[in-house]
């Protein structure tokens, strides 16, 4: 068993981490903003910029918010096929841990097969779907459902299309002097191969991929934030999906991985293979905050590797077709504003209004749980 201050804390303690990360975008954004927001004149553009490879001087990240204004509006997103009064019941494939020994708590892969749905439960890279647990709360009601980021490409694991996988943290903490579990965390983590599923969705489209091949996508996330993030990879990176897909990757993708050990580290070896097959396309960064120390001597966390690398970073987000995506703890949104605001002030402009500018251009993709 593991205490709240154990497990949970690792992955709050990773809240503060991004914190650094946006307040280094922020003063990117508002480096360019302040020379560059008089000459613009906005126009309609598409959501889902991407960068073009060219000899010419990127554009500020102002400008770029300003003509991106309209957003694709994805129509043809799958949307809630099962519904909760209505579920489809999948079965379980597979369920493995995907830690190494000496972890903190317990994370598990999960594979459901879809085949049997009917109408076929289809979803695209960015989305979640929800999960109700079995059994029923102390007022002998069924489960409410959880949603969960999916882990898997629209092929699935197997490349065959007819599943779907998760990657989920189980919930503990003490209360009272008891350990209390997670009921749906706990309940998919115990679950066997062969054993029924009650599934809902597909949903969300706040973190699809762009469509364009030549996107530069930077990823940020700890723990089972890298949910998302590995289905973008995968669709990206892997041989069979390139060959299956009408889709090249052809820009650049960056993922800051924030863990507290090095063996709480997800997807380790795809990601290194991903690095070996595509060193021009896949930049991995990584932040061990219990086992790395940055240049103060403190705990290292994700806003440190930005900012050993804030040169090249800038140039990706200061271009109007470069992404950024980011998958957390819900708790972290507070933060965030708070330490963006005060680094807007250090240049005397207004974060809630810079803000906006990236979210209504497109770009800026964050789901918090």
């Amino acid at each position: 068993m593991y205490s709240q201050s154990t497990v949970i804390a690792g992955g709050l303690a990773h809240i503060p981490v991004v914190i650094g990360v946006f307040s280094f975008i922020q003063k990117s954004f508002s480096k360019r903003a302040s020379n560059s927001l008089q000459e613009i004149e906005p126009k309609k553009s598409q959501i889902n910029p991407v960068e073009q490879q060219s000899d010419s001087r990127p554009a500020p990240v102002a400008k770029a918010a300003a003509n991106t204004s309209v957003k694709k509006k994805h129509a043809d997103v799958p949307v809630n096929i099962y519904r909760p009064k209505t579920p489809f019941e999948g079965t379980v494939i597979e369920n493995y841990s995907l830690l190494k020994e000496g972890a903190i708590g317990r994370v598990n892969h999960i594979t459901f097969d879809l085949k049997d749905s009917d109408p076929f439960l289809n979803y695209i890279e960015g989305q979640s779907i929800g999960i109700m647990p079995a059994g029923e709360d102390n007022n002998g009601k069924p489960h409410k459902l959880r949603l969960y980021s999916i882990a898997s490409t629209r092929h699935g694991d197997d490349f065959n299309g007819n599943t779907v996988s998760l990657c989920v943290r189980q919930l503990q903490y003490e209360k009272d002097g008891e350990t209390i579990n997670g009921v749906c965390s706990t309940y998919l983590c115990d679950i066997k191969p062969g054993d029924k599923v009650k599934i809902t969705g597909p949903v969300g489209k706040e973190m699809l991929l762009p469509d364009e091949e030549d996107a530069n996508i930077v990823m940020l996330a700890t723990g089972t934030g890298i949910a998302p993030m590995r289905a973008y990879l995968r669709r990206m990176f892997e041989a069979t999906e390139k060959e299956k897909n009408k889709w090249n990757f052809k820009g650049k993708a960056w993922l800051f991985m924030g863990a507290p050990k090095s063996a709480n580290l997800l997807y380790e070896e795809d990601l290194q293979r991903y690095l070996t097959d595509y060193p021009d396309n896949f930049k991995y960064t990584k932040a061990i905050s219990r086992e790395e120390q940055n240049t103060k001597g403190g705990r290292m966390y994700i806003q440190d590797r930005v900012l050993e690398s804030a040169n090249e970073l800038f140039d990706m987000i200061e271009d109007e077709k470069t992404h950024i995506y980011l998958c957390g703890l819900k708790g972290m949104e507070p933060g965030i504003d708070e330490a963006m605001t005060k680094a807007a002030e250090e240049k005397g402009l207004n974060w809630s209004e810079l803000r906006p500018q990236l979210k209504k251009a497109g770009r800026w993709h964050v789901e918090t749980y």
